[in-house]
């Protein structure tokens, strides 16, 4: 499943130096505005503690844990939406991704220059966020263009999107975003692909300097200050402190340095599983002596569309998933032990998967 995340912000805030961190795939972190002009793609594994505890109990042959895509997408500047800078790049980019990781500077240091000559992320977030809603209004409005005439003819369909449409103009133009007009599935539906970049979801990540990796500082407080109406999360990373714990090879190593700066997990740790759940994905597991493995899918997926992300045969000839709970597996230690004592579930075209079930599927093509 090829869902993405791009992270976004200014030039300078620290996104190339986070993405490093995230992906193998180097960025070229330079210090001065569009270093980033094609947009890294980093495929980076999710951490699943459930995954490690799966394997140590079935020692298979191979584990294979799931992935995301995160792309590092070129700074912006004022002027974007009418072109400037990288402006046009930029936008295409962003639309083609599913969610945006929002990176703002919440640190001081005079080496490291600021595209606008001094600290403030919550002026930060409020260019990119104009920029981007001024992009979309102009998409609503050359939108509202094509469907008022329908709509005034009568067509039911048109006049739904109309309606919807005006909503979303009636937002945008009041400095707002998209993501802050509640729209059920139905109305989605009238506009599959209007694909608005304020609408989509977004993660707020606060780079800070080592000293605020734990707790945060008074930056950190004013971004949470203006988000506070928005439909949106936000995540403390020190990414520069990221970078020298990645760069440690030993595990405890890292487990020490994290302790140190009172952080039980690492900061890129939090952001992918983050960025998963922003993307609304979740996991369910095949284990055996052979491998033990992730499958990521979308939060509400029916069984055989879960199965159809293993193969498409599995969901043409879908019969029944046999499904085992994760606390059921790990406390009982085996799959023959959870059918020796019931603990294994018989599931129909039904189904709804649960995050963390284990799966096994019977079709027939």
């Amino acid at each position: 499943m090829a869902l993405q995340c791009g992270i976004v912000g200014l030039p300078n805030v620290g996104k190339s130096t986070l993405f490093n961190c995230l992906s193998n795939a180097k960025a070229q972190a330079a210090n001065f505005p569009f270093c980033t002009i094609d947009p890294n793609v980093g495929v980076i594994t999710v951490p699943d503690e459930r995954l490690v505890k799966l394997a140590e109990i079935d020692h298979p042959k191979r584990v294979v844990p799931t992935t995301i895509e995160i792309v590092d997408i070129a700074g912006l500047v004022k002027g974007a939406s009418k072109g400037e800078g990288l402006g046009n790049k930029f936008l295409a980019n962003i639309r083609n991704t599913d969610a945006i990781i929002h990176v703002l500077r919440c640190f001081d240091n005079e080496n490291i220059t600021h595209v606008d000559g001094s600290v403030d992320p919550v002026r930060d977030k409020e260019i990119i966020d104009t920029e981007l809603q001024l992009k979309d209004l102009e998409t609503v409005e050359s939108r509202i263009g094509k469907v008022q005439k329908q709509a005034a003819t009568g067509d039911k369909n048109a006049k739904r999107a109309f309606e919807l449409l005006s909503r979303y103009k009636e937002v945008l133009e009041q400095g707002r975003s998209a993501r802050t007009v509640a729209v059920d599935k139905e109305d989605k539906k009238v506009l599959p692909d209007l694909n608005l970049l304020t609408d989509k979801p977004v993660l707020y990540v606060c780079n800070v300097d080592e000293a605020s990796a734990a707790k945060g500082n008074a930056y950190v407080e004013a971004v949470w200050k203006a988000i506070a109406d928005e439909d949106a999360e936000l995540l403390i990373v020190a990414a520069a402190t990221e970078a020298d714990i990645a760069e440690l090879e030993d595990y405890d190593e890292r487990r020490m340095f994290l302790e140190e700066i009172g952080l039980e997990e690492s900061g890129v740790s939090r952001l992918i599983k983050a960025a998963y759940k922003l993307l609304d994905l979740q996991t369910y597991f095949t284990t055996g002596p052979d491998e033990s493995r992730a499958w990521t899918f979308t939060r509400g997926m029916k069984a055989p569309q879960a199965a159809g992300i293993i193969h498409s045969d599995f969901e043409r000839g879908f019969i029944r998933a046999e499904v085992i709970k994760y606390d059921d597996y790990v406390s009982l230690g085996s799959e023959k032990a959870c059918r020796d004592v019931g603990k294994i579930g018989i599931e129909g075209k039904e189904y709804v998967v649960q995050d963390g079930d284990i799966m096994h599927f019977l079709f027939n093509v």
